[in-house]
């Protein structure tokens, strides 16, 4: 018998339909051995040497694989073919050394599919040892960080805090953001459009100014309504003539496929999901063997894929959408694993209407869009008439002006057809050159430099794969994590906003620790991580040169910095002990707590009023209040009494069709009974 070990149960039960009775496949569901929660876990006195153990949670698959092995002939590790699941493969093989196995293999595969299954084992390949020592070490960097720095916040600041490597740098880009929206000052500026049209055609247009004179109208537009009322005197009475017109073709080409940073960047924007929904929903997909490997940062396509797609562009859409040759996209980014896939539909063929049935609506959503993006990466072009006028301004006297309006309208729709973007045909009437316009209205317009966005789920993914920050299977836990942590929290519009406990340790790390959240100095660790998986350094060596200068500063720091006094006075006192009551902030934010803590341990919310009845018992109001993790809620303040609750707040209205509360939903007001439309 031949035992084959995946992390999934899931994949399990697909991988056990594709082989015969000669085969067993278990699952370790995931990792079955990690450093312990109750200590560090990592000797810094003998070379960084990690103490591994089985935890509770893993005991059970741990024991069942190991009887499952001494009956084997052949164990056959098929975790995933990234850094950690090639960890997840070597740590089985420790757990196994009393069951002493006859043999092992490491097999890897791209798709859950019966052709990839068999491929793969007839191809198998040793466990490579430089993977697993990437993954060790980034664990073990992870942990020293985690261990050490996070008790030095419980002295400094508030207990439960804590700090993280890679996490650090995602809060404090977030940080330096809000300051920057903060600190910005819009400016004003002007922009003056004239509205035309031809003498004899009905079909009015605009053209923007974009010349006075011999002098460019700046980037920042006109300065101030002084500036732009100048030109529109300038422009009273006169003639505005075609000076230029000039027609070419545009070629609007396709994007790669997906890799793991685009598709959550794209998710997010176009399906509202989270970082981590994408990538548990395309782990489902591929689990279930809809999807190729969702953990890549690379752009390469396997042969028999590229011939799938073209055949289906060719017979559903015809050989004028199909390229004489197959398209290859080239990855920039240093480091990326060649070795994988683009994330794509194993069977390219089935359009995503053809397997809906299989899927839950989120599941087809991502498909769909993994679908479109891969078969459109496969087509030709989509070709735009693009035209250009130039109109001239002018009178007797006076400064000549400039005018310009730009059209294009798609003439071939290309990989338009299949994957539809954001695009606005603007049709021109026919124009020709010394042509007279005539002028509707001239349209002076004021605005404002507005201040850099928030970062929301897909700009901060965006950022930190530019700045090196993490790689495909960190962004979505890291973007968790720091949510999770209560170090930041999102608005209405989605964007991550900080939390004051984030301004506050951003500060105190950046003063006393300033390469925890140095950008600069965290890509470069990712960038020796890297080297680690190539072979080309020892894992040690990096953890040492990082641990040494930070072990030696943080017990400095622990003498330099004072605590920091984060209590506010107010005016109550305390139901229990009488000592006066304040204001503390944690985690989650503020809450009320008792001076004489901790031999008083006195604490109450800080109750927030809505201002509204709560229709359910009529006696209580609806306040505000947080959940463990810092989420806001609404519910009445007769709980544990009554037990109504919202997660969005109450606005006082009642819905006019059936009488729930209406409530504040981003920008909108809505009524609270999701079955009321």
């Amino acid at each position: 018998m031949k035992l084959i070990i995946v992390e999934s149960p899931t994949k399990a039960k697909i991988i056990s339909k594709f082989l015969g009775k000669n085969y067993k496949v278990l699952s370790s569901f995931g990792h079955l051995r990690d450093l312990p929660k109750s200590e560090l876990g990592i000797d810094t006195e003998k070379n960084f040497a990690p103490k591994y153990i089985i935890p509770v949670k893993a005991r059970k698959a741990a024991n069942e694989l190991k009887k499952a092995a001494k009956e084997a002939d052949l164990i056959i590790l098929a975790t995933d073919e990234d850094r950690e699941g090639e960890a997840i493969a070597w740590h089985i093989l420790q757990i196994f050394e009393t069951a002493k196995p006859k043999a092992h293999q490491r097999i890897v595969f791209h798709e859950i599919t019966e052709k990839a299954i068999k491929e793969s084992l007839e191809n198998p390949r040793e466990i490579d040892i430089n993977l697993v020592n990437a993954q060790q070490a980034r664990r073990i960097l992870d942990r020293l960080v985690g261990y050490e720095l996070s008790p030095f916040l419980w002295k400094k600041v508030v207990k439960g805090l804590s700090a993280g490597r890679v996490q650090s740098v995602a809060v404090r880009l977030i940080v330096d953001r809000e300051r920057e929206i903060k600190a910005f000052k819009p400016e004003e500026y002007w922009s003056v459009e004239a509205e035309l049209k031809k003498r004899d055609n009905p079909n009015q247009f605009i053209a923007h100014l974009i010349k006075t004179g011999d002098k460019k109208i700046p980037k920042m537009g006109i300065k101030n309504k002084e500036e732009a009322d100048a030109i529109l005197k300038n422009l009273d009475g006169a003639e505005y003539k075609i000076a230029a017109v000039e027609r070419k073709e545009l070629k609007k080409h396709p994007m790669p496929p997906y890799k793991t940073s685009v598709l959550q960047q794209d998710a997010a924007r176009k399906l509202g999901f989270s970082a981590k929904q994408t990538m548990r929903i395309a782990q489902q997909l591929y689990e279930n063997g809809h999807i190729t490997y969702h953990r890549t940062d690379s752009f390469n396509i396997a042969a028999e894929a590229l011939a799938s797609a073209r055949e289906f562009i060719k017979n559903k859409l015809g050989a004028k959408y199909l390229p004489d040759a197959p398209k290859f996209y080239k990855t920039n980014k240093k480091g990326a694993q060649e070795a994988h896939e683009a994330i794509r539909p194993t069977h390219p063929k089935y359009e995503p209407s053809e397997i809906k049935q299989y899927l839950n609506p989120t599941q087809y959503k991502l498909y769909n869009l993994i679908w479109q993006r891969f078969i459109a990466s496969q087509m030709n072009p989509a070709i735009l008439d693009s035209v250009s006028v130039d109109i001239l301004a002018e009178k007797t006297k006076g400064v000549p002006h400039t005018f310009r309006a730009n059209g294009s309208t798609i003439k071939f729709d290309g990989f338009l057809r299949i994957c539809p973007m954001k695009f606005k045909e603007n049709v021109l009437p026919p124009l020709t050159k010394d042509e007279l316009l005539k002028l509707i209205k001239l349209i002076p317009s004021q605005h404002f430099t507005l201040p850099p966005a928030r970062y929301n789920d897909a700009s901060l993914i965006k950022i930190l794969e530019e700045y090196d920050i993490g790689r495909p299977s960190t962004y979505a836990p890291t973007i968790s994590t720091i949510q999770d942590r209560g170090y930041v929290k999102k608005d209405e519009q989605k964007r991550f906003i900080p939390a004051e406990i984030g301004f506050i340790v951003i500060d105190l790390l950046k003063e006393n620790f300033s390469q925890i959240v140095d950008v600069e100095f965290t890509a470069k660790v990712e960038n020796d991580l890297d080297k680690i998986a190539e072979g080309k350094q020892e894992w040690q060596t990096v953890i040492k040169e990082f641990y040494e200068p930070f072990h030696k500063n943080l017990l400095k720091k622990y003498d330099e910095v004072e605590k920091k006094i984060l209590d506010k006075p107010t005016e109550k006192k305390c139901p229990e002990c009488g000592s006066p009551i304040v204001i503390k902030l944690g985690r989650f934010g503020e809450f009320y707590a008792c001076s004489a803590f901790p031999k008083c341990k006195h604490a109450a919310p800080i109750i927030v009023p809505t201002g509204v009845k709560c229709p359910e018992c009529g006696k209580g109001d609806i306040i505000e209040r947080k959940t463990r993790r810092g989420k806001t809620f609404y519910s009445c303040s007769q709980y544990p009494k009554c037990k109504f609750a919202l997660w969005d707040k109450p606005t006082g209205e009642k819905c006019p069709e059936c009488g729930a509360l209406m409530v504040e939903k981003g920008k909108a007001i809505k009524c609270s009974n999701k079955e009321c439309k």
